[in-house]
């Protein structure tokens, strides 16, 4: 009998023990957040990513009550950063901001320590960037027609800079390259910012890169610029005309980007950061610096059920596309 009530006594202490430590998760989650949230850019600081996130962590801000830290955490394509969300606690505090690479990873890299759909739990789209070609300052072309010409007729004498394998400036030097039928000496670097350096230092020939590093750099006339990447021409730039409008038609290279969580991070704390993520979106500022550098604000499409659509879509075209090129990292 009283082995019985002993029994008894530990199964409701379990019982008591399990609600207590239920009901102090849900109040944890439903206090979210109560310190910083760390966000993650897979790439080095000053870089396109490196903008967006800081512009975004500024604007969610407000809306979550705490500060937003951007940690950039580069190498390996981006692969290093988005590894260690994957392994990251799942309560909300460490999320991801990535762009196209998260998609084209899995094709790019026969080793890949994490799974972009199982690993991490969508937050929702933010933005998208159109690149544009830019060149050295004295690179001879002075115009698109010429510079595409040139390129054909040279292109075993000429250096493309990269921001290293699975970058968004790899991903379009490669469609380029494809597209011309030509093959085109690449030469990758840690990040764009040292790419960028190298180009206004005149030690490599051309560069694809975003406009939210390459605006600036355009308008002081620091650097040629000869079209868009984007199927129609880009406010900020207009100027410019778009691959897609001379004899490279169809050309489309715009890099989206995303926000990711740990998989396993509970839903009221992904609708929290959802919440956030919409009203930073709509926030005055930071729509007026993404016009600035010609990014769209793609807030129809701030929500998981979006971005891992979206997700799953990209990897299904870019695994096609890099098996074409037979382009691999390990």
């Amino acid at each position: 009998m009283q082995k019985t009530m002993r029994l008894k006594k530990g199964v409701v202490l379990t019982a008591v023990l399990g609600s207590a430590l239920l009901a102090g998760q849900v109040h944890a989650q439903e206090g979210f957040p109560t310190k910083s949230v760390n966000m993650v850019v897979p790439f080095a600081a000053g870089g396109p990513t490196d903008v967006v996130a800081r512009s975004l962590a500024e604007a969610m801000r407000p809306h979550l009550g705490q500060t937003v830290i951007v940690e950039n955490v580069g190498g390996a394509g981006g692969t290093i950063g988005t590894g260690r969300i994957a392994r990251a606690k799942p309560d909300g505090y460490n999320i991801l901001l990535m762009h196209i690479g998260f998609s084209t990873a899995p094709s790019l890299y026969r080793k890949l320590a994490h799974d972009p759909i199982k690993d991490f739990a969508p937050i929702g789209l933010t933005v998208d960037v159109p690149m544009t070609m830019v060149a050295r300052s004295d690179f001879p072309p002075n115009n698109v027609t010429e510079f595409i010409d040139y390129v054909k007729a040279n292109h075993s004498k000429l250096s493309m800079a990269n921001a290293g394998i699975g970058s968004a400036s790899h991903l379009c030097g490669m469609i380029f390259s494809s597209t011309l039928g030509v093959e085109i000496q690449p030469i990758p670097y840690s990040g764009t910012a040292p790419a960028m350096n190298d180009l206004l230092g005149k030690q490599v020939d051309f560069l694809c890169d975003q406009t939210t590093n390459t605006t600036g750099q355009i308008k002081s006339g620091r650097i040629k610029a000869y079209a868009v990447t984007s199927l129609t021409p880009v406010g900020n730039l207009p100027e410019l005309p778009t691959l897609d409008s001379t004899a490279m038609k169809g050309f489309n290279v715009g890099i989206w980007h995303g926000l990711w969580a740990p998989a396993g991070t509970p839903k009221p704390v992904i609708d929290k950061l959802q919440s956030a993520l919409q009203a930073g979106l709509k926030d005055p500022a930071f729509q007026k610096r993404m016009s600035e550098l010609g990014a769209q604000v793609m807030l129809d499409q701030a929500n998981p059920a979006a971005l891992d659509a979206h997700v799953k879509s990209e990897i299904a075209k870019w695994g096609e596309v890099i098996k074409k090129a037979g382009v691999y990292a390990d």
